[in-house]
């Protein structure tokens, strides 16, 4: 099945470190890696606008931007935004709150049969109320 990434977690495996990760980080890392060497990681326009945003540094833009040349969006239509403002209401009207690019994430991931690979624990809640799939890392 494929995978739709989330920020968090290219935010997470993409941060300059001085030491490689551990412990979690580490293990997210590992899997999205699997993930793109098995040509299951997706991505969306808005997550990819969010990683572009806030780099101060125009060389460190265009680095970014040319690595995630290499994932091609997958369409957004009129359908997906209609479906997310349904998610969000529904969640509302459960007591939940999220952004916009949240319920857009559900309802591409619904509308194309994805897991979300994410380690926002908004999602944690919209899975209660929503028809979503969390991605797990496999346990070691």
């Amino acid at each position: 099945m494929n995978v739709l990434v989330d920020t968090s977690v290219w935010s997470l495996a993409l941060r300059r470190r001085r030491s490689p990760p551990s412990g979690t980080t580490a293990a997210i890392t590992r899997e999205l890696e699997l993930l793109i060497r098995h040509g299951r990681a997706r991505l969306i326009g808005p997550i990819r606008q969010e990683l572009l945003s806030g780099l101060s540094d125009p060389t460190q833009f265009t680095i970014l931007r040319d690595r995630l040349r290499a994932f091609p969006d997958l369409p957004l239509e009129t359908a997906d935004f209609e479906e997310a403002a349904a998610f969000a209401n529904q969640c509302r009207a459960s007591g939940l709150q999220g952004s916009t690019v949240d319920f857009l994430i559900c309802a591409i991931a619904a509308r194309h049969d994805l897991s979300i690979f994410t380690t926002d624990r908004d999602f944690d809640h919209f899975e209660r109320v929503l028809p979503l799939r969390r991605h797990a890392v496999p346990s070691t």
